[in-house]
């Protein structure tokens, strides 16, 4: 395993880290779920993330177990979860002072730990002055039970207006960003990542794969595997919704392009796609999830694979037509 600084923050992490999204608490069984935290840590990760949401707070109840039973110390592995989204039946939501101090009380109790690594805003909360959200964010810190703060999925203007803010206030900056990433969305590329570039933000980018469309297993014009995300009636929502139709036959057929690169390669397709988001100085890790232990061997192998000119010139060619800037 390969490791990177996250921005100008205190966390060194693994550049593949492992995500709880749809998975651990939710389609994936307990045990197995745990099996795979452990496989994860076995293999280098460090970087674990979660959000309060998830589940409705089963992951970060499962994720807590996991680690805790994993063998290591609690300086071995950094935790990162979120806070906006309301929890399971709940109602409330956002980033007010109350709605974060009441939030990150509970995903402490759920995780079973005294601190978490990074606590990241979900997503932008129109409906809370700036400042409220920020300053609070930096008691959070202060208050010794949040190391490091984060975004997810912000506008552009607000991540310059809130590096801004918490420069001139004297709070705690943000270390992070959380965006969507991947060989088919490539939207970070236009903006997000010159405003993390200039404000010391590091990116954990999630999607890779691309819902799984990545690893090659959905083909055109034939039904997703069983078992498959595709195939779940509880998951395949999220191959609908997220910006775009990732089961599309056109642009699963300029997937189907991709296989002889990494072939000649001698790559596997997750490894090529996990290795072209890597490529990136402003990617810090790339999140994957699992079902199985030896899909997270499999991303792993992607660390340290350096792809030639000559195939993301390829690469772009042939996706070029269903790529999302």
């Amino acid at each position: 395993m390969n490791y990177r600084r996250l921005g100008k923050g205190p966390l060194t992490v693994s550049e593949i880290s492992f995500g709880t999204w749809l998975t651990v608490g939710a389609s994936v069984e307990r045990t197995t779920a745990i099996v795979c935290i452990h496989a994860a840590v076995d293999l280098g990760i460090n970087l674990f993330d979660t959000a309060n949401m998830y589940g409705g707070g089963e992951a970060e109840r499962v994720l807590g177990e996991a680690l805790r039973s994993s063998g290591r110390s609690r300086d071995q592995y950094l935790i990162a979860t979120k806070v906006f989204n309301p929890v399971g039946d709940e109602s409330d939501r956002g980033l007010s002072a109350a709605q974060i101090a009441k939030q990150l009380d509970r995903s402490l109790e759920r995780l079973g730990v005294d601190y978490i690594d990074l606590y990241q805003c979900h997503r932008y909360d129109k409906e809370t002055p700036l400042e409220e959200t920020l300053e609070a964010l930096d008691r959070a810190v202060h208050s010794g039970k949040v190391r490091s703060i984060g975004l997810s999925e912000w506008p552009v203007e607000k991540i310059y207006t809130a590096a801004e803010l918490m420069a001139a206030r004297g709070w705690t900056p943000m270390t992070s960003s959380q965006p969507q990433y991947s060989l088919l969305w490539r939207k970070p590329e236009a903006a997000v990542f010159a405003a993390c570039r200039e404000h010391g933000l590091g990116n954990i980018v999630y999607g890779p794969l691309a819902q799984g469309v990545l690893t090659g297993k959905y083909k055109p014009g034939v039904p997703p595997p069983p078992h498959s995300r595709a195939a779940n009636p509880e998951t395949n929502f999220t191959m609908e919704t997220l910006g775009r139709k990732f089961r599309s036959d056109f642009l699963l057929a300029a997937v189907e392009q991709l296989h002889p690169i990494a072939g000649d390669l001698g790559l596997t397709m997750p490894q090529l796609a996990l290795a072209w988001v890597l490529r990136r100085p402003e990617v810090s890790s790339a999140i994957v999830g699992a079902s199985r232990p030896e899909q997270i061997a499999a991303s792993v192998a992607a660390v340290g694979v350096t792809l030639p000119e000559e195939a993301l010139a390829l690469i772009d060619a042939v996706l070029e037509s269903v790529v999302l800037r």
